[in-house]
């Protein structure tokens, strides 16, 4: 169950580095780019250890799913980017998606 865990704050890790490294216009902010490059070193290292149980197919394509669609959600509330349907669709597919492999794994 631990290997699960990590997993999933890696994935939540994930969401805060692509939101930071947004809110760092390119770098120009020093907190947001602080922040961006623990989170994601954070992310990567929790990764690693779920991934000494997990298969390596699974892990990354769950971390990769947590993220993407938390990274949409974020974007959506946080930057007021676009909520049209297609883009919501894509998210529960992707959630769907790993869902399946999660089940199938």
């Amino acid at each position: 169950m631990l290997p699960w865990f990590y997993l999933l704050i890696a994935g939540l890790l994930e969401i805060v580095w692509a939101a930071a490294l947004k809110a760092s216009d390119g770098f120009t902010h020093l907190g947001y780019s602080t922040l961006t490059a623990v989170s994601a070193a954070a992310s990567f290292a929790l990764l690693g250890l779920a991934m000494r149980d997990l298969p390596l197919g699974t892990a990354y394509t769950v971390w990769v799913g947590i993220g993407a669609a938390g990274a949409v959600v974020f974007g959506i509330v946080w930057f007021g980017d676009t909520a049209s349907p297609m883009r919501l669709g894509a998210v529960a597919m992707i959630l769907g998606g790993v869902a399946l492999l999660k089940v199938a794994g």
